[in-house]
């Protein structure tokens, strides 16, 4: 069986997470696919995302997008009881807030997820292409 290398960016600073973010804007999110696993401090979101790069635009790709060492996470405009919905992914920014930065998963409709981290620790990790 022929498999084909799929991409992975690890970000641990401002320029690597602009990186991720600029990979996974436009890409959907939905609600069943955000994951946060307390006991372990890690933030999944599976996301459908176009790969834009290597300029193969056509190409539509499942990724995960960890976030390691997350202390806290707010969502705020998104209804975790509606499994189906799907959010649109526009940016992911961060601030630096005390001795803690504060990265924000900004989503389409005003909705956003805020987690809580000591470190940027973020991967972006190709896991299958969709085939329409």
């Amino acid at each position: 069986m022929y498999k084909k290398y799929l991409a992975q960016i690890i970000a641990t600073d401002s320029e690597g997470l602009q990186m991720i973010s600029a990979c996974s804007a436009g890409g959907k999110v939905k609600v069943s696919n955000i994951k946060y696993l307390g006991s372990n401090k890690v933030f999944l979101l599976f996301i459908e995302r176009t790969k834009i790069e290597k300029g193969q635009k056509d190409k539509k790709i499942n990724s995960i997008c960890r976030f390691d060492f997350v202390d806290k996470v707010k969502s705020k405009n998104i209804n975790q009881s509606d499994k189906k919905l799907e959010l649109e992914l526009i940016a992911i920014d961060y601030m630096k807030n005390k001795e803690n930065f504060e990265i924000n998963l900004i989503f389409e409709n005003n909705a956003h997820i805020a987690l809580t981290t000591e470190t940027i620790e973020v991967r972006l990790e190709d896991q299958n292409e969709i085939r329409e």
